[in-house]
């Protein structure tokens, strides 16, 4: 563990870790969706759940950004159908959409994108970071309603996490981050509200007022 997080620290980590995941049942759905970031987890755990036939299809969905450009090159859902195609899922049960810069553009191009195809779907398996299920499930909820939305997520702990990125204090942020966007995109037609406990919302501030801060984005932001 890092010498800069604290012991409470930790702890109010762990409850927006735990608040983060949605903890869905996983059924058989028309789609799996791996959702881009510089996590190749994400890629691996859907082919992982096409392999237990929880979805017919996959779609990668991502472009880059400052935190994958270096790993991934060649885009995120090209990085991701390429590790998908080492673990044994055929290229053809296979679709990429390599634009999507955010997770909104995530769902919206990914259903224009089976539209396109001709794949009818009423339920979305959504695979992203363990911390990213519950802004997965509110965009989607709010972009794409009339479909059953299943949230997923690579199985593991906050310390497991941590370990796999080596940095504690960016994991934390980026905690901090997603929640502070369930927060306050509502407003903005991004996502649909949630219920935010109130163990969750005092351990976001006690970790903005230590620090933690370098994922938020305006509270304007449009």
């Amino acid at each position: 563990m890092s010498s800069e997080v604290s012991p409470q620290n930790w702890a109010d980590a762990g409850i927006i870790w735990e608040f983060h995941q949605m903890h869905h049942a996983l059924r058989p759905c028309s789609v799996a969706i791996g959702l881009g970031s510089h996590d190749l987890g994400v890629a691996e755990t859907t082919a992982e759940l096409y392999g237990m036939g929880l979805a017919p299809i996959i779609v990668f969905t991502g472009s880059s950004s400052p935190t994958s450009r270096s790993r991934m090159p060649r885009g995120e859902a090209v990085h991701y159908r390429e590790r998908a195609l080492e673990l044994g899922v055929p290229g053809s049960a296979i679709l990429v959409e390599p634009e999507a810069r955010n997770t909104g553009e995530n769902i919206r191009f990914s259903r224009r994108l089976l539209e396109k195809k001709g794949v009818e779907v009423s339920s979305v398996l959504l695979i992203s970071k363990p911390y990213e299920e519950r802004r997965a499930f509110a965009t989607a909820r709010k972009l794409w309603p009339e479909v059953d939305t299943v949230s997923a997520s690579t199985p593991m702990t906050l310390e497991e996490y941590v370990a796999s990125i080596g940095d504690a204090r960016l994991v934390i942020d980026m905690l901090v981050g997603a929640l502070q966007r369930l927060i306050i995109y509502p407003r903005h037609g991004f996502m649909i509200e949630q219920a935010i406990p109130p163990e969750v919302t005092a351990a976001f501030d006690a970790l903005c007022q230590a620090g933690f801060t370098s994922r938020l984005v305006p509270s304007t932001a449009k």
